[in-house]
């Protein structure tokens, strides 16, 4: 993996003194059980704390994150049932931020809802994760998660850089077809693990990976010393995905796209000139019909 990620982050974290170093999620674990009636609590607070133990200390990489460095990112997971007192039913939002260059300001760059979680959890008992064999489905949807805000992290950074971390969550994909356990089959969902994993593997996808980049590095990453340059690479980034919608108009990967940066491209755009307005209102619209009445704002 190219260390240009982190050449980028110690100018975003310059110190005088190196830190000592640290695992690569900075990852808030939330447990919602209001659902689940008539049980003992406490099991939700050793569960929440095992799934923060697991997501911040397991090494995800060989690169070395410094601790101002981890990604920022949160998982809440909301229980829906019990059916037995190991099993859980349960659905998870997951999201992740990236630091924007010479500003406070973080960027969500993963927001994502996978209703489809059930699990065995034994309180106490170690949650055991290996990449290369299923055989908890706890963490291995947990696993599929930490590689994917790690692959789209990345990808903000360098071109394609994420690559290595999306095969990762593919194999995890790959290694859950003979499990029982919902969401990691192509025919279950079109909207599921399995087809995550395809998206960012697929040669259509290239230039929605690309936008990830062009949106970061050239466009936000800029604004803190040229406003309307940013802007405009960031116009000229998202017109970048015109190439994906012709080839797969409509597509999850897309709708995943904007269910992180919707509200975001509104706020950026809102400040514009009344040509660039319309252009972008045009061009979101086509892209994104889904959140049209977000961008109503913008007009």
């Amino acid at each position: 993996m190219p260390n240009f990620r982190f050449s980028l982050l110690a100018l975003f974290f310059f110190a005088c003194t190196l830190p000592a170093l640290a695992q690569e999620l900075n990852c808030t674990v939330t447990i919602n059980s209001q659902q689940v009636m008539g049980t003992d609590r406490r099991i939700f607070e050793t569960l929440k704390n095992a799934l923060t133990e697991f997501m911040n200390n397991t090494r995800w990489t060989n690169d070395n994150f410094r601790p101002e460095e981890r990604i920022e990112c949160s998982i809440t997971l909301t229980l829906t049932g019990r059916p037995s007192v190991d099993e859980f039913q349960s659905g998870l939002v997951i999201q992740a931020r990236r630091p924007t260059y010479k500003t406070n300001y973080n960027s969500l760059i993963v927001n994502l809802n996978d209703p489809d979680v059930n699990f065995k959890y034994v309180e106490f008992q170690p949650l055991e994760f290996n990449e290369n064999t299923f055989a908890n489905n706890l963490t291995a949807v947990m696993g599929f998660y930490a590689y994917v805000i790690l692959g789209v992290d990345y990808d903000s950074f360098s071109l394609e850089g994420g690559t290595p971390f999306f095969q990762k969550a593919q194999n995890i994909v790959n290694n859950a077809q003979g499990a029982a356990d919902k969401g990691w089959k192509a025919f279950e969902s079109n909207k599921n693990r399995y087809w995550i994993a395809e998206g960012f593997t697929n040669g259509n996808y290239k230039a929605l990976r690309k936008t990830m980049y062009n949106y970061h590095r050239k466009g936000l990453d800029v604004m803190a010393t040229d406003v309307e340059g940013g802007r405009q690479a960031i116009f000229d980034a998202l017109d970048g995905l015109k190439a994906v919608h012709n080839l797969v108009p409509g597509s999850f990967m897309m709708q995943q796209f904007f269910w992180a940066k919707a509200d975001e491209v509104v706020n950026l755009f809102t400040p514009s000139p009344s040509e660039q307005k319309n252009k972008i209102i045009a061009l979101v619209n086509l892209l994104d019909p889904g959140n049209a009445v977000k961008y109503q704002r913008l007009q």
